[in-house]
């Protein structure tokens, strides 16, 4: 992988905090991981990934967001959840 976990996060925040739909929020995260997942990394370093990118997401403060961002901030945090319960039933 040519980016950083770091940069590759950023750039993920990024996409879900301007994305047109819940829709396409949840195509950008599928997207990554599994781009995680072909670069072969475990699913501790996913599991990190994702909690490290839902607390970011956290930070934000949400009067200084509008609607359809808050919205976008949520189904991240819903899609990454799920992510995070599948990586838990996979066998190691």
């Amino acid at each position: 992988m040519l980016l950083s976990l770091t940069d590759y996060r950023s750039k993920l925040i990024t996409k879900i905090m301007f994305s047109n739909s819940q829709e396409e929020v949840k195509r950008y995260i599928i997207s990554a991981t599994k781009s995680l997942e072909k670069h072969k990394l475990n699913g501790h370093l996913i599991t990190q990934f994702v909690d490290k990118t839902m607390d970011e997401l956290a930070m934000f403060v949400p009067m200084n967001k509008d609607s359809h961002q808050r919205s976008n901030i949520q189904m991240a945090k819903i899609q990454f959840t799920r992510i995070k319960a599948q990586i838990k039933t996979m066998p190691d």
